[in-house]
């Protein structure tokens, strides 16, 4: 079945999205990317993997991608990923994340496809009140991005109840890192990710990097993350996949490493690697930063055989900052 089938990838384009399809195409899956490069980039795509360049909505397009190239399996990464965005623009995120999604679950009900992969956040969990957190953890977002997801994952759901449907949701924890190849990683000028603005501080390319909270109970006081490397992330939706292909039942997992470090931990991690002293500033607390946000990590690799294999800050501050490093001088060489 596997050598004739193939996946489709939206967003593939995009940072987690151009990832899963090099460790697909490494892995010898045939594939085809959908993405509508608002924020992805043509050149992440591997130039022999088939880049449709269209909206994951046009139910018409979608169909014909899945006859054309035998789709057995959908991995769907498209959306947008921004919390404070969501919040300045809730029917945005809606319609990008819910909608959208709803049309894609649609066609692959209708044509047949049966094994879907979906990714979908911590920030279905909200504001938790203990640490770490497991996939029983009641949903409660705060956020109308960690809404669209919520409603997305209850779609998944409801289809998997009614229809011929198996699907595997994974919640992600904070993703981090590159490709250790230097083929892809986080390209959005404008990311929020404390990792990536923290590389950018060490490059000259800000001029501060701001705390936010010196007052959270943690041990030092600033929040703590559970930081996955990108390549671990999508190593689990290539476990995921060959889970469903055998015939495995729906599941919401869990995609962490299942420990925390802190936002001056991280800092500290940058300040080594790039051996730069940037300029740190203390402010005040954001809305809706929950103190302490870090996975119960034992379903994913005890349903799926997942080991990571870059379990450790300095290897994702590392790559990090290599691929902060080769996007500035792709800018100089311009």
């Amino acid at each position: 079945m596997g050598c004739f089938m193939s996946v489709l990838v939206t967003g593939g384009a995009g940072y987690i999205g151009s990832h899963m399809v090099h460790e697909l195409r490494d892995a010898g899956q045939r594939l085809v990317v959908l993405d509508n490069l608002s924020t992805g980039h043509r050149w992440a795509v591997p130039g022999d993997v088939p880049l449709i360049v269209g909206d994951v909505s046009n139910q018409k397009l979608v169909s014909s991608l899945i006859e054309e190239y035998a789709v057995n399996a959908i991995i769907h990464f498209a959306g947008s990923i921004v919390v404070p965005d969501s919040v300045s623009d809730p029917l945005g995120y809606y319609h990008n994340n819910t909608v959208k999604s709803r049309d894609l679950i649609a066609c692959a009900v209708y044509n047949g496809v049966k094994n879907f992969i979906f990714s979908s956040t911590a920030a279905v969990y909200g504001m938790p009140t203990s640490s770490p957190i497991d996939e029983q953890t009641t949903m409660a977002p705060i956020s109308p991005y960690g809404s669209s997801k919520m409603m997305t994952e209850i779609m998944l759901r409801d289809c998997a109840a009614a229809h011929d449907f198996n699907y595997v949701a994974l919640r992600y924890f904070n993703v981090a890192g590159a490709d250790p190849q230097g083929r892809c990683g986080q390209s959005t000028p404008n990311a929020t990710h404390l990792i990536k603005v923290a590389a950018q501080a060490a490059l000259g390319q800000r001029p501060h990097l701001e705390v936010f909270g010196t007052d959270y109970p943690t041990e030092d006081g600033t929040c703590v993350r559970d930081y996955i490397h990108v390549c671990d992330l999508v190593r689990a939706h290539s476990a995921a996949l060959e889970y469903l292909r055998k015939g495995g039942t729906s599941q919401v997992l869990n995609a962490g490493y299942g420990r925390g470090f802190s936002v001056l931990e991280v800092i500290k991690a940058v300040k080594k690697i790039s051996k730069a002293n940037f300029e740190v500033r203390m402010g005040d607390r954001r809305a809706g930063d929950p103190a302490d946000l870090v996975s119960d990590a034992k379903l994913l690799p005890g349903l799926l055989g997942w080991k990571p294999e870059y379990d450790d800050l300095e290897t994702i501050v590392t790559d990090a900052f290599t691929w902060e490093k080769h996007l500035c001088m792709m800018k100089q060489a311009v």
